[in-house]
Parts: structure tokens; sequence; C-alpha cells
């Protein structure tokens, strides 16, 4: 298969994690009757600085497995070392615009003890990600980035008639509405978690049925219980893949979108597509921060046949 065809555009974030965890639980400082006025804090005991990003995380998964992908972000000027990351990696970066007036973007994330986390993003050069072009592309993937850039993108894909994935996550409840309705009804895929899934349908005042028939694929992401995949009628379930160990399970959402999209590229059928998610967020959580993860192509069809009783051929 011609390489060109497992060359995605893949748009969004590159920042800089911060990562903590909390040896407690988060429902255990809550109180119910005082949630219009909290004030919470929490001793953490662990803290990793880690490169991460939208863009980044699903880049690096695809590039794993045979895929090249090209980056499209705005950085700012402390990205360097996270640039020889990627370039050590063969990683494309000409795509990735660096703006001295900024530093770059950088999320900060507490994870308790079930997995359960709260998060805050510092946008950084992030700001000026929606005066980026993209360039054509068979597939185009549109992960969450900033309100303005995610209706840039999709206006550029739908201009030069590119296919894509539309992944808002973050910015659901932010987008304005007409927008958020255009980026899914133009879409070939959308995904997101229960919860997301579920805002978008509330902030559209749309039924599960009418969201469906909006858009060709429809991707529901469910955490540790797997994912589930709806399209032309069809629902398909994804079972979870077995870790070996859950260590910290930021960036597996990223991880398994860049197994799908690697299977959906070489046109496998979406049962594969959502097991391959699976496999490449597995590798995820079994390790520290979102893109410290590696495989080979040949463990990752041996893990997959391990899981699924399935062969998997990544040639």
């Amino acid at each position: 298969m011609p390489i060109a065809k497992l060359s995605p555009v893949v748009t969004g974030t590159l920042g800089y994690d911060y990562i903590m965890d909390f040896p407690g639980k988060f429902v255990d400082r809550i109180m119910p009757d005082k949630i219009h006025q909290l004030s919470l804090s929490f001793l953490v005991d662990t803290l990793q600085k880690q490169f991460g990003g939208t863009a980044g995380n699903i880049a690096y998964t695809l590039k794993l497995l045979g895929c090249e992908p090209f980056l499209i972000a705005a950085t700012g000027k402390d990205f360097s070392e996270y640039m020889k990351f990627l370039k050590k990696r063969s990683l494309q970066t000409s795509g990735i615009r660096v703006f001295k007036d900024a530093n770059t973007s950088a999320y900060f994330v507490v994870t308790d003890m079930d997995d359960n986390q709260i998060g805050s993003f510092y946008l950084g050069a992030t700001k000026h990600a929606d005066t980026l072009s993209l360039i054509k592309a068979e597939f185009v993937v549109i992960s969450s980035n900033t309100p303005t850039a995610l209706a840039s993108y999709v206006k550029q894909c739908v201009a030069k008639k590119m296919r894509y994935l539309y992944d808002p996550a973050f910015q659901i409840g932010e987008l304005p509405i007409d927008e958020l309705r255009d980026g899914i009804t133009h879409a070939e895929i959308f995904i997101g978690n229960d919860y997301e899934i579920a805002l978008t349908e509330k902030r559209l005042n749309i039924s599960h049925t009418q969201l469906l028939g909006m858009v060709p694929i429809v991707i529901t992401t469910l955490g540790s219980k797997g994912s589930r995949i709806e399209s032309h009628g069809k629902i398909i379930e994804i079972g979870p893949a077995k870790a070996k160990a859950v260590v910290d399970p930021t960036g597996a959402g990223d991880a398994y979108r860049g197994g799908f999209i690697a299977g959906y590229l070489r046109k496998f059928d979406l049962q594969t597509c959502g097991q391959m998610g699976s496999i490449a967020a597995v590798y995820t959580v079994e390790k520290y921060g979102t893109i410290t993860h590696s495989f080979t192509k040949p463990a990752f069809e041996k893990r997959y046949k391990d899981n699924y009783n399935q062969v998997l051929s990544l040639a």
C-alpha cells in the first residue's frame, strides 16, 4: 500500500503535560450541598513533566503503527526540547509553527486513585492556531483546539474537499452551536467520550438518533469499558484490551484515536479499527505520561491476537 495513503494531516495542540497523582478520591472531598462555592486543594505525591498535546499524542501512536502523520500546530518559544523529541522519532514537523511571543501550551492534570481527573489547559501559543493553513491530504484529524481553529480547519477541509475526523472534545461547550453542527455534518467520523457525546446532543437539542443521522460514523469511547462505534444503523461494541497494569490513564483517548485511524486508513473494517484503538490505548495506560509508551508492529499484532483471538497484519 503506498505510504501516501497512510499520511494523514493531524491538527490539534502540542504542549507540555504536568501530571500529578492524588492518593485519594475526589469524591471524598466534594460536598454536594456546597458545589456552588467549590474551594478544593489536593496534596499530590507525584509530579512529572511530559510531552503531550492532542496532535502530538495522536501522531505519535500513528507513527508507531506505520503511518506518516503530518503535524500542523502552533507552538511557542520554549518548544525546542519537544521539537528534538519529534525529529528524533522521524515525525514530520514542517507544519509546526513556532510563535516567539508566547510559551508553548501546557496541560495540568491531577488523577485520583479511581483514575478520575481534574485538569486545566494553558492556551499559550495555541491562540495562534487559527492562522495555520492545512495542506492537501487524503484525510485530516481535527482534534481539540481553540474554537476559532476548529472552525477554520472545518472550513478548509470543506473547501478542499478533504475527509476528516472531528474531535472537538473540551471545546464542545464553547463552540458556537452553528459551528459545532457544521463540524459534525461535514465530518466522516465524529468521536467523543460518553459525556462529550451527551453534551453535544444537549447543546444541539437533538436525540442520539438524530446525531447518528448527521454523520456516517459516531464513536463513543467508554474508558475502561471499551468503546461503541455506530454507523448506518449498525452498533459495534468494542471490548477493552487487558492492561498489565493501570499506571496513568492520561492520553489513553488520544492513543485510541491513533490506533483507530491507523486501521481506518488501511481500510480495515470498523470492528478491527476499534479493537486497534483499544490495544493502542492500553499501551498508554501502562506508562506514566501520554507518549512514553512504545511497541513494534509485530508486538502490537501479537497483543491484538492475544486479546481478540484474531489475526492482524500491519504490513
